[in-house]
């Protein structure tokens, strides 16, 4: 058994994380390309018969959840220290490290405001704040998909509409912000034909959520989606008054000039339905799609893609709370959880919503924020995870969902792999089933019932 409640006191006192975690791993047997001097641990079953995923070793029940789950699994895995205050002490590298990993991974999204000590031992904030924006450009990241229900939503990372340099940022002595934005238009052709290729693969209808006739950006976008339509089979409803190509070909030619000659190869074959709306009309088409159970999938810049997300993730729990106030207007008691339920719809609260980042090379990267974890663990520390019967301990559930998720990404004809990992959330379930246990209790469970793989 791991100690995790020492792993978190040394994490919340500032003491030495680093050498507290490197005594339960050893050096990895590989490093990122280009980074010699880069910290990489493995551990679990390395047998040959199971591509090994790699994890971020981040914050708060982020770390002890990771480090408790991969113990009970004993699955092969590397791991990388990205701790906010290890992230500030490497300057950041730790990021580039964990991003140029070539194996399927896991990042955590955890403390984007933590403080730390500088090497004077002053408090300041973490430097790139939760590292996300860093660790996109370190890893060649260009888009997330994001499924929910029957919606997908294709966001595009590099389409910031507000500056990620802050050399080129600037407030003036009139207060107006300056600020340029750095997209880079490879990786936005890239995301542009993931978009494609899913709405091909899935059959879903095709919504294109940008705004040509306002941002230069999504002019670019836009017309880097009308390129890569030109010569394949898709059906687009809906279409731009203007053509963005053709308003910004020379622009657009510049951006293509760059990418390989096989960049459309084979898409002459696909097809599919698109319609081309103004990304402002998505929010209420989407909350139809969810309504009519219509797959559908999005494509998005990082700003408009990050308000639909929220959108679908918080839009299912007013509906059912209207449908409740219907039923009782006409006269209904009803548990409108299980009527949602019962008519085939599948969302819940948002927490369960999924994260794939893809990268221009090497395989995706799984994501996942856990929101307050930092006062979650307090409660642990502080010796009462319930508060005193007003609150639920934490739920480690995410943990064995997200490995599960990535090692049948990494691992997609191992039909042992995925049964055993199957059988591993069973497991899980019935444990914590009914009234769920402390923290600790629940890892001394799972350790006890769940075999290692390859035991």
């Amino acid at each position: 058994m791991i100690d995790l409640i020492s792993i978190a006191k040394t994490e919340a006192d500032g003491g030495d994380l680093f050498k507290k975690l490197s005594g339960l791993f050893v050096d990895a047997d590989i490093k990122p390309k280009g980074y010699p001097n880069a910290v990489v641990w493995q551990g679990g079953n390395h047998d040959g018969k199971v591509r090994p995923i790699a994890h971020s070793l981040t914050d708060a029940y982020a770390l002890i959840g990771t480090i408790a789950a991969i113990d009970i699994l004993g699955l092969p895995f590397y791991a990388v220290p990205m701790w906010s205050q290890y992230r500030h002490d490497s300057k950041l590298e730790a990021l580039a490290w964990f991003g140029n990993i070539p194996f399927t991974s896991i990042k955590w999204s955890t403390a984007g405001d933590a403080y730390v000590n500088d090497s004077n031992g002053k408090k300041v904030v973490v430097m790139g704040k939760s590292g996300n924006a860093p660790l996109r450009t370190q890893a060649g990241v260009y888009c997330n998909v994001r499924p929910y229900g029957p919606i997908t939503v294709v966001r595009s990372m590099p389409c910031l509409p507000y500056s990620q340099n802050k050399e080129k940022f600037s407030v003036d002595k009139s207060g107006v912000i300056h600020s340029e934005m750095n997209t880079p238009g490879v990786q936005m052709a890239y995301a542009n034909r993931l978009f494609l290729k899913l709405v091909n693969d899935s059959g879903s209808i095709g919504r294109v959520a940008t705004k040509p006739t306002q941002a230069m950006e999504d002019g670019i976008n836009a017309g880097i989606h009308s390129w890569l339509l030109k010569g394949t089979k898709f059906e687009v409803g809906r279409k731009y008054a203007v053509d963005p190509y053709e308003e910004h070909k020379d622009k657009i030619e510049n951006i293509i000039k760059l990418l390989p000659k096989n960049f459309k190869d084979g898409m002459e074959n696909w097809s599919g339905k698109i319609e081309q709306h103004i990304s402002d009309t998505n929010y209420g088409l989407l909350i139809w799609d969810l309504i009519n159970q219509q797959n559908t999938i999005v494509f998005s810049t990082d700003l408009d893609g990050d308000r639909l997300t929220d959108l679908l993730a918080d839009i299912s729990e007013p509906l059912r709370s209207f449908g409740g106030k219907v039923a009782k207007h006409i006269g209904k008691d009803v548990n409108m959880q299980k009527i949602w339920s019962e008519m085939g719809y599948i969302t819940g609260n948002g927490r369960d919503m999924t994260s794939i980042m893809h990268r221009m090379n090497g395989p995706a990267i799984h994501e996942q924020t856990l929101g307050s974890a930092d006062t979650m663990l307090l409660r642990l520390l502080n010796g009462d995870e319930w508060v005193k019967g007003t609150k639920q301990p934490y739920d480690p559930r995410i943990h064995f969902v997200l490995i599960r998720d990535a090692y049948v990404d990494a691992n997609p004809e191992n039909k042992e792999l995925h049964l055993w990992l199957e059988r591993s959330l069973e497991i899980f379930d019935e444990i914590y089933s009914g009234e769920r246990p402390g923290f600790i209790e629940g890892y001394k469970s799972l350790k006890e019932t769940i075999k290692p793989w390859g035991s």
